[in-house]
């Protein structure tokens, strides 16, 4: 399943599967908004699957965020990926 990005009052709606294949372009997306504009807000309660990947992804934004002195951040209550705590624990 693809990964899809949708700008919505400043907030970006991410939907579909984050794994492996998708991450990378979402990383590389969100770094180059951190840089233009300084701020990055993901709303991820779209995500139908996240993997370990996608997680060291987000993890990664947030480092890349410090490093720059930028804001990222993300909402959504992931309620429906209970299952998948254990991975993001990992990735922690």
């Amino acid at each position: 399943m693809a990964l899809t990005i949708t700008e919505t009052n400043g907030v970006l709606l991410i939907g579909g599967s984050l794994n492996a294949s998708t991450a990378k372009g979402l990383k590389n997306h969100c770094e180059l908004l951190l840089s233009s504009f300084g701020e990055v807000c993901l709303d991820l309660k779209q995500i139908a699957h996240i993997d370990v990947n996608g997680l060291l992804t987000l993890k990664g934004l947030y480092r890349f965020a410090k490093e720059t002195n930028t804001t990222f951040s993300i909402i959504g209550d992931g309620s429906n990926h209970k299952e998948q705590l254990g991975a993001f624990e990992l990735a922690a």
